[in-house]
């Protein structure tokens, strides 16, 4: 097996100026205290504090880095990410077009730094939410900041009928800046769907788009595959299922995928990113990995050969997006 680095090759995201890497690292998880993952706790245990917290941050981004990544995800709501990112960026001393840094507005974190928050994040997706985030960003990252994405837009909320929104992201495209959006939840189809119709002046301000899909929650799949028809990048969240197809994952999911994994000789993790990247309207799959340990066992879904019957089998774990998301609601902050 070769180094994951040898199959790291850059490739275009979508029809975009941006080059990425096909598999990218995201900070949900080291930017603050608590997230969703399962096995949370025995990955970082008691070690919390800012500093620890961007110790790892660093460590985790130079070992991705140094294998190839070059692809790096953030948010306003991923409690200090910009800000351990962007110290990273300028420590490490990294050009600007050197690496491709996407961030998402629309949340704001609220945690307070404990895992035992009522609340951990409040969304807002107002014309003076975008403006106030994107100058927090900008003053961040500066000249590093590539992609700049709606945070989990979704229908209920209106931000993609909004016309004084849209207005100010096509501003920012023709500024220079890519605009995307994320989804989340049972409706990310329609969501993708009614982005792609979006119509400001002529132009669709879109150029990407980012979505969880993974084997248990496939939904996305068609509304992606026709952004990527219609020349959208296209970013993959959540592969691994907020650790439910990892090793810390108990269910008949994780189980029923370890036989393939063993015969590809990599750890689950890996098996359920080289599915991801298998699909052919995917540019990057993210990880979300805290330790460095993680990072190599997920890089390793680049040189696994995802065979057509393992693809079409695997279509048989998942599950109902009612069902995908209310699993995933119920996940603690750890």
């Amino acid at each position: 097996m070769g180094h994951p680095a040898t199959r790291m090759s850059p490739r275009a995201l979508g029809s975009t100026r941006l080059m990425v890497t096909p598999i990218g690292l995201g900070l949900a998880a080291l930017g603050r205290p608590g997230y969703i993952n399962l096995g949370r706790d025995e990955d970082l245990g008691r070690a919390r504090s800012v500093e620890a917290l961007e110790g790892r941050a660093h460590e985790v981004l130079d070992a991705a880095y140094k294998a190839g990544v070059r692809y790096f995800d953030a948010a306003r709501s991923y409690g200090r990410a910009e800000e351990f990112l962007a110290h990273w960026l300028k420590a490490r001393r990294i050009p600007a077009d050197a690496v491709t840094v996407g961030s998402k507005w629309g949340y704001t974190y609220v945690g307070q730094w404990r895992t035992d928050a009522p609340v951990h994040e409040v969304k807002d997706h107002s014309l003076q939410m975008l403006r106030r985030q994107i100058a927090e960003s900008r003053e961040l990252l500066g000249d590093h900041l590539d992609l700049y994405q709606i945070h989990s837009a979704t229908l209920e909320s209106g931000v993609l009928d909004d016309g004084s929104v849209l207005a100010a992201l096509n501003q920012l495209r023709q500024e220079g800046l890519v605009i995307g959006l994320t989804t989340s939840g049972p409706r990310q189809a329609e969501t993708i769907e009614r982005a792609l119709q979006v119509d400001v002046e002529g132009t669709n301000p879109f150029g990407c788009v980012q979505a969880t899909w993974n084997v248990l929650e496939r939904s996305a799949g068609p509304g992606l595959s026709e952004a990527h028809d219609r020349g959208w990048g296209v970013i993959v969240k959540e592969a691994l299922a907020n650790g439910r197809l990892t090793p810390h994952g108990t269910g008949p999911e994780r189980h029923a995928l370890d036989p393939i994994a063993a015969r590809h000789g990599v750890a689950v993790d890996a098996l359920a990113l080289a599915i991801v990247l298998a699909q052919p309207w995917v540019d990057v799959a993210l990880s979300g990995a805290v330790m460095t340990e993680q990072l190599r066992s997920n890089l390793g879904a680049v040189e696994v050969e995802v065979s057509e019957k393992d693809l079409e089998w695997v279509t048989t774990l998942a599950e109902s997006p009612d069902r995908y998301w209310a699993t995933r609601g119920q996940l603690p902050w750890t």
